[in-house]
């Protein structure tokens, strides 16, 4: 059974991981292209999309590949918060990387008592495995 707290993350995760989606493509379609009218860019959303659904049913797995594949995102929105000319631009940047680290720590946060469940699990197992070997 999952804890409040547990909920309360579960839905930060999803919630930043919409956020995001939204984010991109409002920024390449709308906001602040890289060309007038929209940029190709705004494909940088579609490899957000594969793990929504795993994200939305609480699949441990799903939540703990994310948080490495994320931190792509982060990295675009600090180098495009550090370098690019146009002001909104920067800011939409930097909140592209503010954004990632609440998915980060939220999926993080999520999947730590089930990492703590198995990281006791196989101690268990092997004590126990020691215990019938042993002489």
């Amino acid at each position: 059974m999952e804890s409040r707290l547990q909920k309360f993350f579960h839905l930060g995760a999803i919630g930043s991981l919409i956020t995001l989606i939204i984010w991109c493509l409002a920024w390449e379609l709308a906001l602040a292209p890289l060309k007038p009218g929209g940029s190709w860019l705004a494909l940088k959303a579609a490899p957000l999309l594969l793990p929504l659904v795993g994200v939305w049913k609480r699949d441990v797995y799903t939540l703990q590949w994310t948080s490495m594949m994320i931190l792509l995102y982060f990295t675009e929105g600090v180098v495009r918060g550090w370098s690019d000319r146009g002001q909104l631009s920067a800011w939409l940047g930097w909140g592209e990387a503010i954004i990632v680290v609440v998915y980060f720590v939220c999926a993080i946060m999520y999947v730590r008592p089930y990492k703590k469940a198995a990281k006791k699990m196989a101690k268990e197992l092997l004590d126990k495995v020691k215990e019938n070997t042993v002489p």
